[in-house]
């Protein structure tokens, strides 16, 4: 039995062995703390032999955790999360708008939305030290990964809490060339993975469509719209103003999922955070007719 003070005394080598394990492999874990396989291995062999037991068993597929290993997994993931809880209730009692700041969201939201906001925050909040993180991942807030997050979701996760800063409509989308061609009976479409197939909206007005390019990205998707390749769903702030592409005559707009502004319950009082909240939450809302594909 590895006990909690064991653990503690330890736990500068055990964090090694926990994204190991998260990691699979002591490759990943070493591209992820940013160090070499033989630190990663040296600090796995330091912490077993401090607890006194094999962790892992070196297999030619890989590292594989033991019993011993997964008791102290569950440990470590425990002091992980009330360190976790730990920095978000200090940061939480700094009262100065200053320090740092680590924003999230989806790479065409930061193109598109997030963007030209900061300047205007950056301008207003000088002590602040933003960082952002732009990309598709659904970052943890809980871990620190991020201290706000934009998200376009249906409904946010309840360990969340923000604003709904706006409603979104999303619109048909094509080449200039393709719409001339387009006579109202079969047409080309571009999907999503992550939305299997048109949108039953759409199927509903043209049942005869057919899918030529199955994509997992944004960018892919516009890509292959300009290109020609068929027609495809995008959020209005998105197509609108995406050069080179038009919208479908004669068909209407639907709607979308909303964004959201979120942080962590225990950061909502923290001043820089409120601070970024009330700026960019006001600079969305003021843009709500981008979102709605309105003039």
């Amino acid at each position: 039995m590895i006990t909690n003070n064991q653990v503690m005394l330890n736990w500068n080598d055990l964090r090694y062995v926990l994204e190991t394990a998260r990691q699979g492999g002591i490759s990943g874990a070493a591209r992820v703390l940013k160090v070499n396989h033989g630190t990663v291995s040296r600090r796995i062999t330091a912490a077993e032999e401090a607890l006194g037991a094999r962790l892992f068993d070196r297999l030619a597929s890989g590292y594989a955790l033991t019993d011993a290993g997964r008791e102290a997994i569950l440990i470590a993931e425990n002091m992980e999360a009330q360190g976790h809880e730990l920095e978000r209730h200090m940061d939480a009692r700094d009262t100065r708008i200053a320090g740092p700041l680590t924003v999230t969201g989806p790479q065409m939201m930061v193109d598109r939305v997030l963007g030209p906001v900061l300047k205007s925050f950056i301008t207003t909040y000088p002590d602040v030290d933003l960082k952002l993180r732009a990309g598709n991942d659904a970052l943890n807030l809980a871990a620190r990964q991020a201290d706000v997050a934009l998200r376009v979701s249906p409904d946010p996760p309840d360990s969340l809490i923000g604003r709904r800063v706006a409603e979104q409509r999303y619109g048909i989308y094509a080449a200039p060339d393709l719409i001339a061609a387009d006579r109202g009976g079969a047409l080309d479409w571009i999907s999503f993975q992550s939305w299997p197939g048109p949108p039953k909206e759409f199927l509903a007005l043209r049942p005869h469509l057919t899918t030529r390019l199955v994509v997992d990205d944004i960018h892919a998707a516009l890509s292959a719209a300009r290109a020609g390749i068929g027609a495809t769903r995008l959020a209005c702030i998105i197509g609108d103003e995406e050069p080179g592409l038009k919208r479908l005559p004669d068909v209407p707009l639907f709607p979308y999922m909303p964004v959201w502004l979120l942080t962590h319950a225990d950061l909502r009082s923290q001043p820089r955070v409120r601070a970024f909240l009330d700026h960019v939450g006001n600079a969305i809302k003021s843009a709500r007719p981008r979102f709605l594909g309105e003039p």
